[in-house]
């Protein structure tokens, strides 16, 4: 394992670059490389289940603020799998502890904190991206990039969500800006593109009233996307489709507490998964359900360290 750790010059604007290379050695799993610089930290506790590997992307200090750029690069080799996790949620600041932020949200005045993430996955490799939400502060903007290139044989579990930020001391939907774009690729060919961009600013649709994000966003408080292909994700997703089928449409005189949908990939190899909950509790316990079938790929012991 090599690392390195860099300051941005004026201790504001900082860049952090990691590398992740898995190779499978029969029942184990090597990691060629393994990089970071700062504010980036990765780190692989050692497992006993063979064919995995696990890694947990972290951040020094706890969060992210405006001005970080985090770029990522994750090579998946021929049948390995690799599970990528954090430990809580992405915090993102607007500003660093001590610097006096601004009282506006508008996604003018803050500046965004950017997350790259570039992954390449062989034929019988898996990657299986679980990490916690992300949780945007107030004014704070945050803009992030997936992109997933996978080989025919390839597969996948792609989590990404967010909350409406610090409910404990009542900031919900205060922040100036979130954009993500994840995008899949198979054999160089575009299956998926996911992209959610929410600005803080008023809303205004003439002659209605000017609607606010809470608004727009409101009773629910966590969101999430889940993007599922391949043969080691079949049986998630069967499980699912059984599921979706016994939906039944009625009216209810309160919105419930979950709510989910579920779409097919281009080629019918694949589900996109929308769930929205009215805590992240919520979401996270549907997750956690929905997702039980990947312990017979990644084993009980690494599934259980997700969704905690």
């Amino acid at each position: 394992m090599t690392f390195a750790t860099r300051y941005g010059s004026n201790g504001d604007k900082v860049s952090g670059r990691g590398q992740i290379i898995v190779q499978a050695h029969g029942s184990e799993v090597a990691f060629p490389e393994l990089s970071y610089s700062y504010p980036l930290k990765l780190l692989s506790p050692r497992i006993v289940q063979d064919g995995v590997g696990v890694v947990y992307m972290l951040t020094y200090g706890g969060g992210l603020v405006g001005g970080d750029s985090i770029s990522l690069s994750v090579d998946v080799q021929s049948s390995a799998r690799l599970v990528l996790l954090s430990q809580g949620s992405t915090k993102v600041f607007k500003s660093r502890p001590g610097r006096r932020a601004a009282v506006t949200t508008s996604s003018t005045d803050a500046a965004p904190t950017k997350q790259q993430l570039d992954v390449h996955i062989a034929d019988a490799g898996g990657l299986f991206l679980l990490p916690d939400p992300v949780t945007c502060f107030r004014a704070a903007s945050y803009h992030q990039v997936q992109r997933f290139h996978l080989v025919r044989g390839a597969s996948a579990a792609l989590l990404d969500w967010y909350t409406s930020g610090r409910r404990a001391i009542g900031e919900e939907w205060v922040f100036a800006r979130y954009h993500s774009t994840n995008e899949v690729f198979v054999d160089g060919s575009r299956v998926a593109r996911d992209a959610m961009l929410l600005d803080g600013a008023p809303l205004n649709v003439r002659p209605l009233p000017a609607r606010s994000l809470a608004d727009r966003m409101g009773p629910y408080a966590c969101y999430a996307t889940l993007i599922l292909y391949g043969p080691l994700v079949e049986e998630v997703v069967r499980a699912l489709d059984v599921r979706f089928q016994a939906i039944s449409v009625f009216q209810v005189r309160a919105p419930l507490d979950v709510l989910w949908s579920l779409s097919p990939v281009r080629g019918q190899a694949g589900r996109i998964v929308r769930v929205a909950g009215k805590t992240t509790e919520n979401v996270k316990g549907w997750l956690k359900d929905a997702l039980r079938g990947l312990e017979s790929v990644v084993g009980v012991d690494v599934y259980s360290k997700a969704f905690v």
